[in-house]
């Protein structure tokens, strides 16, 4: 592997909770193709970890819950020809979507009113704008 793979911060993928499985990948390919498992399934358990905050865990579990099965999330990795680089893919993976999951939720937007300047120069100009148009059009013929 490359190393460790980045969460956020200080926090990154322990190598000892990482479960790999390997199969044969779909998709066309020769005679190799037939004898080697470069598919890569990787499998994290998130519900038991002790790696990240619990304030992380917790976040990651709910925003993940459809993904979970008995609290573990699973990325496979298959673009590649050669098992390692879909190792390296699906570990990259999963530490994105990690990331992405213990996230802290963005700011709450709070409500503003439009400035009273830019309604009416908005109005001013639609009035200009249909004045223009009103001015092409041929009444009088």
């Amino acid at each position: 592997m490359a190393g460790p793979y980045v969460i956020r911060g200080s926090v990154s993928l322990p190598e000892a909770e990482l479960m790999w499985r390997f199969s044969r990948s779909s998709g066309p390919g020769g005679q190799h193709v037939n004898t080697s498992d470069s598919q890569v399934e990787l499998r994290f358990d998130l519900a038991r970890t002790e790696s990240l905050p619990p304030v992380w865990r917790d976040r990651a579990l709910a925003r993940l819950a459809g993904r979970l099965v008995d609290g573990v999330v699973a990325v496979r990795a298959s673009e590649h020809r050669s098992q390692w680089r879909n190792r390296e893919a699906a570990a990259v993976r999963l530490a994105a979507l990690l990331a992405e999951a213990t996230a802290p939720p963005p700011r709450a937007r709070r409500a503003t009113r439009v400035p009273r300047g830019i309604n009416e120069r908005r109005l001013v100009e639609k009035k200009r704008r249909g004045d223009t148009k009103r001015g092409r059009s041929n009444r009088w013929e």
